[in-house]
């Protein structure tokens, strides 16, 4: 990799778990390898602009993604994400995931899960369930909550998680499911959004008080949000791996495993062949769920 600059491409604006994970990779592409590295925010397109340059570039281990679960799916969401994750894109590494979790408007009485399904079974035109962004972990995990239940909410799509927060909170609508660290911090004392679980198979170690879904009567609800690190499809194996194993590497650092925790990312260790497994497994679910509400790409 030493003599060129290794670009890593973020679809998405500074400052998110994308963004810091991207320049982890490029500084320990850096550090292990001696490459000068350079990270580009290429945003636009709901992550389409960024992830299309990567696809248009030479495979040849210069051009590297940094991004999330919307890779993924951006296809069946975008009408003009015609590329297929799986075959134009070589998917390298997962380096970590963010756990949903639940939460409520604190404008309504209900203390618990419990009690706000029964709420809503007795009331649906009276629960508004937020959706962050189309395609995001947080719909798909509403849609198989709304399934699940029984309850045919009706859903408010935003733009971003701040925005759905904030009518959260003044009890526009009353219900969000999104990554962890985007809604703990407000759910954190009651007083502005409850948290009613969190959907992971077991309780988190960063909220350990926080109930799953599972062991409140819906089990096997999973959903997280995770990140990763793709190439341009043709790119050779063996840098492919390289980059995997640094990025096993890395995540299994103390300080970074330190750092990712503190900010309620739980790092993820696994080699390519898992990571493309999970990914398949991801993509199969989530066509799945859409197909089941007839969405249809905008």
């Amino acid at each position: 990799m030493p003599g060129r600059t290794v670009k890593v491409i973020v679809p998405w604006p500074p400052g998110a778990a994308n963004d810091a994970l991207g320049r982890l990779l490029a500084q320990k592409l850096q550090e292990k390898f001696g490459a000068s590295t350079v990270v580009e925010n290429r945003t636009g397109g709901a992550g389409l602009i960024g992830t299309s340059a990567v696809i248009q570039s030479e495979p040849d281990g210069y051009t590297l993604l940094a991004s999330a679960f919307n890779t993924a799916v951006m296809p069946m969401v975008i009408k003009g994400a015609t590329f297929d994750p799986e075959v134009d894109l070589d998917f390298v590494a997962r380096t970590a995931v963010a756990p949903l979790v639940g939460i409520m408007t604190a404008q309504r009485p209900q203390k618990d899960l419990a009690e706000m399904i029964a709420a809503a079974k007795a009331n649906p035109k009276e629960w508004l369930f937020a959706i962050s962004s189309l395609g995001s972990a947080g719909h798909l995990a509403t849609i198989d909550f709304a399934r699940r239940t029984g309850v045919k909410f009706d859903l408010v799509p935003y733009r971003g998680t701040t925005p759905a927060l904030t009518d959260i909170m003044s009890g526009n609508v009353q219900l969000l499911i999104d990554p962890a660290f985007a809604l703990l911090p407000t759910a954190k004392d009651g007083t502005r959004a409850r948290a009613l679980g969190i959907a992971s198979r077991t309780r988190s170690t960063l909220a350990p008080e926080l109930p799953t879904f599972a062991e409140q009567g819906l089990p096997g609800f999973e959903f997280n949000s995770w990140y990763g690190v793709w190439a341009p499809k043709g790119t050779p194996r063996d840098i492919c791996d390289k980059i995997n194993a640094l990025m096993q590497e890395t995540i299994s650092d103390p300080a970074v495993v330190s750092r990712l925790t503190t900010q309620l990312l739980e790092p993820v260790a696994e080699s390519s062949a898992d990571a493309k497994k999970f990914i398949a497994s991801e993509i199969v679910r989530a066509r799945d769920l859409l197909k089941s509400v007839n969405f249809e790409p905008a």
